[in-house]
């Protein structure tokens, strides 16, 4: 009977394994010091060879030459573990065997020593389908089991395994294969299988299996039962539904070319051969992020899950871009993607996602519109000199956002003002001319300092009102020529110079008020209700 490959070349040792060198350092270093643990929980995503090292840790305990990190493979107890007929190392399925009932079963099954080999071994796999009641039946087991017994708990979602549970017991976090390691690994098979195929090929088939082992070899079966020995690239990717890079590189082309038409051709030719729109969405967010990985490794990189080819191409296409221009497609991408997964017109979503590619491939950086304003000759000399200077720690050159030059229209002052090298002389002349007199005597009887690009003015609490001016932040920044944050404190200033003509503003400012609040019709049926009331304070809520 046909045995599939998955089976037939699984690890029958940790010499076999691929991609889980720390777990198997720490197994076998635990064997052969006989530090074995009773519970162990290997997580990770599926096809990583959680349930082929619980059977390869299973023979090196039971092995007659054991235990031992190397098993023989040839006496009865490592066949039968082999075979998947142990009586002393039961395999359960928690998805069927999930209830209080099988775990009290397998407690009563705990008190009872091996029947022939050195330890009882229980491998539970989808253990987080156990239920909670289950796992609290279980619990007390777990804890302190007989010294002959050791559970082995497989998951997928370690974070579905209670932490009563977990704490018991040592975790091996299993993880996803790199893609070299899986290519080497089919390499291997394939050759052994006597099947002719190109790199090209296992490239495909090891992206359809996503850091799998299995899922890899499985599709490796799929494909030569669908092409015999020899495997051709565009067969195995129509029987896969992988689009190939070309496909995918026609949109960076267009993106590059600014054509929109091409987009639509391209959703078109996707709706002709039938290909799923969403599976094409993330396919590009792969194929962008493999651009944008390219473009800042510059050269090959174990990063990219391509063939040595397709890593070529990819840097030649990275050239045309840059990393602001990658990371905003990648963004505008996985958003389209998660449009499609609910959408009800997908080609209209997918279309409208394409162009909007091509449009931001025409925003232009912040700087850029900035530079070509001072070069305009419609601005003025004094409104050339008034447009703020981008900070280095506001606006850094790769984190820069884009928007189109229309958005940048600087509103020159009236007339340049020359600096008297006081700050609070220049910023109360300012905001004189601006017609602000109440904020800019506020500012002479305030203290102004300059710190970095916040601007610090402390003064009495009746000022607060005046120098919470929006305006004065826009004033600064003219003065200073320079983005300024206004930042007021409360406190004694040393100037006292304005205090008078403020004090009568603010007098006659709170007896303004205090009328408007008397006249109020609510205040007014308050006093008719309670005569004896007596409105002591009044105080403005918008401050």
């Amino acid at each position: 009977m046909y045995q599939v490959i998955a089976r037939k070349y699984r690890p029958q040792g940790f010499d076999e394994l691929i991609g889980q060198e720390h777990v198997q350092k720490t197994l076998s270093n635990a064997i052969t010091s006989n530090r074995i643990a009773h519970g162990y929980i290997f997580s990770g995503q599926r096809g990583t060879g959680k349930t082929t090292v619980a059977r390869i840790f299973a023979r090196c305990l039971n092995c007659e030459k054991g235990p031992t990190a190397t098993p023989c493979g040839v006496c009865s107890s490592c066949k039968e573990i082999t075979a998947g007929n142990s009586v002393d190392v039961i395999e359960i399925d928690a998805a069927s065997n999930r209830g209080i009932n099988e775990m009290r079963e397998i407690r009563e099954n705990v008190r009872y020593r091996p029947a022939r080999d050195r330890y009882k071994i229980f491998i539970v796999d989808e253990a987080h389908q156990i239920t909670k009641e289950a796992f609290n039946a279980l619990l007390k087991t777990l804890e302190e089991p007989p010294e002959w017994v050791v559970f082995i708990l497989c998951t997928t979602e370690a974070y579905e395994i209670p932490n009563t549970i977990a704490s018991r017991c040592q975790h091996f976090s299993f993880r996803s294969v790199d893609f070299v390691e899986v290519m080497n690994r089919m390499r291997y098979i394939v050759k052994e299988e006597g099947i002719e195929a190109s790199d090209e090929v296992l490239s495909v088939v090891a992206h359809a299996g996503e850091g799998s082992v299995r899922d890899s070899l499985s599709a490796l079966d799929q494909a030569i039962a669908c092409c015999g020995k020899t495997l051709r690239v565009e067969e195995v990717r129509a029987l896969l539904g992988v689009f190939a890079v070309g496909s995918l590189r026609s949109v960076a082309e267009a993106v590059q070319q600014q054509d929109g038409a091409r987009m639509l051709d391209i959703v078109q030719e996707l709706e002709t051969t039938g290909q799923s729109l969403q599976h094409f969405s993330r396919e590009l967010s792969r194929y962008w992020r493999n651009l944008l990985v390219a473009k800042l490794s510059g050269k090959p990189t174990r990063l990219i899950a391509a063939s040595d080819s397709e890593q070529q191409a990819l840097l030649e296409t990275a050239v045309h871009f840059s990393e602001e221009d990658l990371t905003r497609y990648l963004n505008l991408t996985l958003d389209l993607y998660k449009a499609l997964q609910s959408s009800l017109q997908p080609r209209l979503h997918l279309e409208l996602g394409l162009i909007k590619l091509v449009h931001a491939g025409r925003l232009q950086s912040i700087e850029s519109a900035l530079a070509g304003l001072e070069k305009s000759p419609l601005l003025t000399a004094s409104a050339r000199a008034s447009v703020p200077r981008p900070l280095a720690f506001q606006a850094p050159p790769q984190a820069a956002p884009k928007i189109p030059v229309e958005a940048v229209v600087p509103d020159p002052p009236a007339r340049a003002l020359a600096p008297t090298g006081d700050l609070r002389q220049d910023l109360h002349a300012a905001l004189t001319q601006e017609g602000l007199n109440f904020s800019a005597d506020a500012i002479l009887q305030s203290d102004v300092s300059l710190q970095g690009a916040e601007l610090l003015v402390r003064g009495a609490k009746t000022l607060s009102f005046a120098l919470k001016d929006p305006a004065i932040q826009r004033v600064a920044s003219q003065v200073l020529a320079k983005p300024v944050r206004v930042k007021f404190e409360v406190g004694e200033s040393s100037n006292k110079s304005a205090a008078p003509a403020l004090a009568r503003a603010a007098t006659d400012e709170d007896t303004e008020l205090r009328a408007r609040a008397l006249s109020h019709p609510g205040v007014k049926r308050f006093q008719e209700l309670f005569p004896d009331a007596q409105v002591r304070t009044v105080r403005n809520l918008n401050e």
